[in-house]
């Protein structure tokens, strides 16, 4: 496969995975006490299915993607590649959301959150990072918005946000532990950290949409 085919399948799968995850993620933000306990055992099972397909594919592609990286960068197009996958997040996510009717409070918190995480993409300093930030920030809200669902029906389920944020944690350190056991990476300590912290900064902004959409809410 030539570089530039690689390039390509990186954005289209960038894509798939923003338009088929990320819009469905936004719909999460509703209050899931709504739905009936076989829905929400429905809608458990499809965010736990979701986080395996997703952490399959960053397990999977540890070894090749950075064989993709260095050819990218060695061609000048890595940058264009992560910027295009970033800004198709951008619009399937912007349009998902404005179909949700959002108040002046969740806009404007919205907002906010989103200057944020424009300006920490803007200081990570490598296109990788910037893969890592949205990668366990999806696997961060799947495992959140799944531990909520358990949590409204009634059932066993501390804490979600910490739990989300403590497993993200988790899992961002086994995917340092298997990249320690391949010959072309090495294991990271500062990623561990990162992919943490992307993880609490996901739960800490789903935490904060939820609660502007509820306080919007009670207003009406």
């Amino acid at each position: 496969m030539n570089i530039e085919a690689v390039g390509a399948a990186l954005v289209l799968a960038s894509f798939a995975v923003a338009a088929l995850i990320v819009p469905w993620i936004l719909s999460g933000l509703r209050d899931p006490g709504r739905h009936d306990q076989a829905q929400s055992r429905a809608r458990e099972r499809r965010l736990w299915l979701a986080l395996a397909a997703v952490l399959l594919g960053i397990y999977a592609t540890l070894s090749p993607v950075q064989r993709w990286a260095a050819a990218l960068r060695d061609r000048g197009q890595l940058e264009v590649v992560t910027a295009g996958a970033l800004l198709a997040l951008v619009v399937v996510s912007a349009i998902a959301w404005l179909r949700t009717r959002p108040g002046r409070l969740e806009t404007g918190v919205a907002c906010g959150l989103g200057a944020v995480y424009v300006a920490t993409v803007v200081r990570l300093p490598e296109p990788e990072a910037r893969s890592h930030l949205f990668e366990y920030s999806v696997v961060a809200v799947l495992i959140l918005l799944a531990l909520r669902e358990r949590r409204a029906r009634g059932e066993r389920a501390p804490a979600p946000a910490l739990l989300a944020v403590l497993a993200t944690a988790g899992l961002g350190w086994l995917d340092e532990g298997i990249q320690a056991l391949l010959p072309n990476r090495v294991y990271d300590l500062r990623d561990v950290g990162f992919n943490a912290l992307a993880g609490a900064m996901a739960v800490a902004a789903t935490s904060l949409m939820s609660w502007a959409r509820g306080r919007a809410r009670r207003r009406r």
